[in-house]
């Protein structure tokens, strides 16, 4: 498995947004230290999120980032991506275990311990974990876990914890004294009106 960035940027396919430039402005600002999410809205066909993953494969690509995508794995095959991410509405952390094989990256979401240890045993390689604040990015997520929840799901398991949910620049840095090991942003980079500073501004707030 290759070296799992801190920053997670998620991509924002809604009508309005140009999701492949921001993507290119993160990437330039952030490298190898990018994990990019490629997700795409329900209503998508399988042909366009697997021409928009094999765009986002090829920019990672070019600047050694790592490239997953959510929720639909036979286009993260297709497409070459570096592995990809289940929901709780999508297939069991086992079962997308199996479909990626064993050297993929696979995330997994969970909000409290006994999930995240449940998923770590399945075979997820790192932990989306929150809703940590309110967002409206989603819809239907349950009430935030805040950083107490981050620190009981952290405290359970010995993969990456990576944090999601309202996240912003400012809300880093308790994030990670909680037990992240980074961060997922939607609207932070995608709504921001320069989404290469806003991805600097959260690589600063990020370790090393």
């Amino acid at each position: 498995m290759p070296s799992l960035g801190r920053l997670h940027l998620i991509t924002d396919t809604r009508p309005g947004r140009d999701a492949l430039a921001v993507a290119r402005a993160a990437l330039a600002k952030a490298g190898p230290r990018l994990v990019l999410q490629v997700r795409v809205e329900d209503s998508a066909t399988d042909r366009d999120a697997y021409e928009l993953a094999g765009r986002m494969v090829a920019e990672c690509a070019a600047v050694g980032a790592t490239c997953l995508v959510n929720d639909r794995l036979h286009v993260a095959l297709a497409a070459g991506a570096a592995g990809g991410h289940v929901g709780a509405l999508d297939l069991p952390v086992a079962a997308a275990r199996r479909v990626l094989g064993p050297d993929a990256v696979l995330g997994a979401t969970a909000r409290e311990a006994v999930a995240a240890r449940a998923a770590v045993t399945a075979g997820a390689s790192y932990l989306g974990v929150g809703p940590c604040h309110a967002t409206s990015t989603k819809v239907g997520l349950p009430a935030p876990i805040g950083p107490a929840g981050v620190r009981a799901v952290a405290a359970a398991v010995d993969v990456p914890v990576i944090a999601i949910g309202g996240v912003t620049a400012a809300r880093v840095p308790e994030l990670v004294a909680a037990g992240a090991y980074g961060v997922a942003v939607v609207a932070a980079v995608s709504a921001a009106a320069d989404p290469g500073r806003a991805t600097d501004e959260l690589l600063r707030a990020l370790p090393c």
